[in-house]
């Protein structure tokens, strides 16, 4: 069983096409999380009746990332075997890339696999972004940078199988860059699987202020998976600066409410 999982916030004018995207594979379930949404994103959604969509919805915004742990434990309860990741904002064409991510997964045996986003090395101007930088630290303290270069579940679309998602606690997948170092402490299978340049993504342009919280997010995201594959107490800090960015905006509490077994 082959499950989309797509975390969706404020996507009205692009969520359509995404899921009319998906709605051509040959999957079983897309589960859309909406979280925090304050535009028609739902309408669109409720107008499109595709079949093998589900919706969990929340009216409070999750936080960055959390929705993947939600969609993900979902796609578990469903009994998922491949459950695949596209953000809500990524209208780009990259439909044989996704199965060749499932593919990887179903053939080839990975656990996590990766999508390079970059197979050309990043423009004179990306090089000075520390997220490139901490991407590849964190690869090579994994053991995984000859085989992945800069590739990241952080970015671009990935798949995990259902072995990883029954090894890893599922709220650790809110962070990806810590869920990539938890899969090779329990030495599952991380590999490339596919090639999307990043234009080609589509994702939405944001501004300035929102690339800068990102950039610290990833960076203490990768500074955090550092700390956790060595067994050390978790930091976001490096040379007196910590770096938090949308971080301290995830919903861990919702995580854990919607994880926790249901009284009857």
């Amino acid at each position: 069983m082959i499950t989309v999982v797509v975390p969706a916030k404020n996507e009205a004018g692009r969520i359509t096409t995404v899921l009319q995207n998906l709605g051509t594979l040959p999957i079983d379930h897309i589960i859309l999380v909406c979280n925090g949404s304050k535009d028609g994103t739902m309408q669109e959604v409720l107008q499109m009746r595709l079949p093998k969509l589900q919706i969990i919805y929340f009216e409070e915004c999750l936080g960055i990332d959390v929705p993947r742990a939600i969609g993900a434990k979902m796609a578990l309860t469903l009994g998922s075997d491949v459950v695949a990741f596209v953000d809500g904002d990524m209208v780009g064409t990259f439909i044989e890339n996704l199965m060749e991510l499932v593919d990887g997964v179903l053939l080839k045996h990975l656990d996590m696999a990766l999508t390079n986003c970059y197979p050309s090395p990043p423009r004179h101007v990306e090089r000075y972004n520390p997220t490139f930088q901490w991407r590849l630290n964190l690869n090579k303290e994994l053991g995984l940078d000859k085989k992945i270069s800069l590739a990241t579940p952080a970015h671009g679309p990935h798949a995990v199988s259902r072995r990883l998602l029954e090894t890893i606690p599922m709220r650790e997948l809110a962070i990806p860059p810590v869920a990539m170092a938890l899969a090779r402490l329990h030495k599952l299978r991380i590999d490339i699987a596919t090639t999307i340049p990043h234009y080609r993504l589509g994702s939405s342009i944001k501004n300035q202020i929102h690339t800068n919280k990102i950039i610290d997010t990833i960076v203490g995201d990768c500074l955090e998976a550092i700390a956790v594959f060595h067994g050390q107490p978790r930091t976001r800090q490096w040379q007196h600066k910590t770096y938090i960015g949308y971080h301290s905006d995830r919903r861990f509490d919702l995580i854990d409410l919607f994880l926790s077994p249901k009284k009857e």
